[in-house]
């Protein structure tokens, strides 16, 4: 399938400059031809009427009672239709001029005709422009014999403009031709390129892990070097996540041993500031410890390795886990027929956020927490947790994804969780949005095609 040029693509410079060669030489063949055509049939017709000039001087006589005649009629029998736009004419001193039968009206000029030797003009005939040939001779009596043959220009005319309409009718159909052969050149030349960008198409969406398919020497070492550095970069996510957690557990331990023994503090009467103090740091630290490897877990994460996020599979182990976590919660999916759809997402990242708004609205809701999941014509997916709880305040929404923030310290957590889920949003390019709803708090993921 030949494919249409767009601005700015290579089809289309390609196509301009096949476009521009293919007039220049169709423009160069059609001038020559032309020219080369009217000056060959000009010569033809020069040659010709050269020839009937001279055989006019060989027929012409004088009849016994001296008035001019010829032996018998031109060869050519257009010198004998009317107005055929070929004729001929003798005129001598003292006799009556003898002209063609085509000539019915008007006359040719004789004064071509003033030396032995043949001359020709472009003249004034009898129907327009005519070329004249015409020479003179002696008379019996030594008197000027004048013989002049002429034909129309129109017929040099029309012979040249019936053979430049054909001309120009061929050569248009021929540049038709080359632009429409170029096109198919241009597009099997392109094929390669077509192959890859559906392949980086593929692996966008999370289909594939590598770039797939064969491709000419000129482009393949571009995809054994992009497929070379997917690998890599695979490795050095799974590198970068093991020592996130790596850095988490040996951070978490002594940070437990100062918290209980701040807490140990707090409860003597002679340190109970101090400890309180050191209470209140240790918790901001883990706060911000929690925080921070997230963040580096996140854009480590931020490429998609090319598994993507499959609908709704991602979510099944998710809500099971819900269900067990917050067993006194009603907790629903629905996927308006987006099963089996992949979305090039990470599929840890995004499983993780996921996590954190279901938690979220599970800690919250009365009783139901819905997760639902809307496709678009574009490839995309919105993704949404209703809970049926009493929702944030207004005027609060901007602060929910603020590090720390705890609308209830009634309620266990840490005040990280929508934090963490904005900053795995925003890496996976996916926005996140907070809404109260009629019966409680909605969380979006917009996932629409990018």
């Amino acid at each position: 399938m030949i494919r249409l040029p767009v601005p700015g693509s290579l089809r289309l410079r390609f196509l301009l400059a096949v476009s521009l060669w293919v007039i220049l030489g169709i423009g160069a063949i059609w001038f020559s031809a032309i020219g080369i055509f009217s000056s060959h049939i000009e010569q033809s017709y020069h040659e010709e009427l050269e020839v009937h000039v001279r055989e006019l001087g060989r027929l012409t006589e004088f009849a016994p009672d001296g008035t001019l005649r010829l032996s018998r009629p031109l060869s050519d029998p257009r010198y004998e239709e009317p107005l055929s736009g070929f004729y001929w004419q003798v005129t001598a001193a003292g006799h009556e001029p003898l002209r063609s039968r085509s000539m019915t009206r008007g006359s040719l000029d004789e004064r071509i005709a003033h030396s032995p030797e043949i001359l020709h003009d472009l003249e004034s005939g009898p129907t327009g422009p005519a070329i004249t040939y015409g020479f003179t001779r002696k008379g019996p009596a030594g008197e000027d014999i004048h013989f002049v043959i002429a034909t129309d220009q129109s017929e040099l005319d029309r012979l040249t403009g019936a053979f430049t309409r054909d001309l120009s009718l061929w050569l248009a159909g021929l540049a038709a031709l080359l632009v429409a052969t170029g096109m198919a050149i241009i597009s099997f030349g392109l094929r390669p390129l077509d192959r890859l960008s559906y392949a980086f198409a593929r692996l966008r969406r999370g289909e594939t892990q590598d770039l797939e398919g064969e491709y000419p020497i000129e482009i393949a070492p571009l995809a054994n070097d992009l497929n070379a550095y997917l690998h890599q970069n695979e490795a050095m996510i799974a590198r970068s996540r093991v020592q996130a957690g790596n850095l988490a557990h040996s951070l978490r331990t002594p940070l437990a041993i100062i918290t209980d023994e701040a807490e140990r503090l707090a409860a003597r009467q002679d340190a109970g500031a101090t400890g309180a103090l050191l209470l209140d740091q240790t918790r901001a630290m883990e706060q911000q410890i929690e925080y921070q490897l997230a963040r580096a877990r996140s854009a480590a994460g931020k490429k998609p390795s090319g598994r993507g996020v499959v609908v709704p599979d991602i979510a099944l182990p998710i809500l099971r886990a819900m269900e067990r976590l917050h067993p006194d919660r009603n907790f629903t999916l629905q996927t308006d027929g987006c099963e089996e759809m992949t979305l090039p997402l990470d599929p840890i990242d995004f499983a993780e956020v996921l996590s954190i708004l279901l938690d979220n609205a599970g800690k919250w809701a009365r009783r139901d927490v819905c997760l639902h999941f809307v496709c678009d014509r574009q490839g995309g997916m919105r993704v949404s947790v209703t809970d049926d709880g009493p929702g944030i305040p207004p005027d609060a929404l901007d602060k929910a994804f603020e590090v720390g923030t705890r609308f209830d310290p009634q309620m266990p957590g840490s005040g990280l969780g929508l934090a963490i889920a904005r900053d795995l949003a925003e890496a996976m390019d996916v926005r996140l949005v907070l809404a109260n709803g009629e019966h409680g708090l909605t969380a979006t993921l917009d996932c629409s095609a990018r």
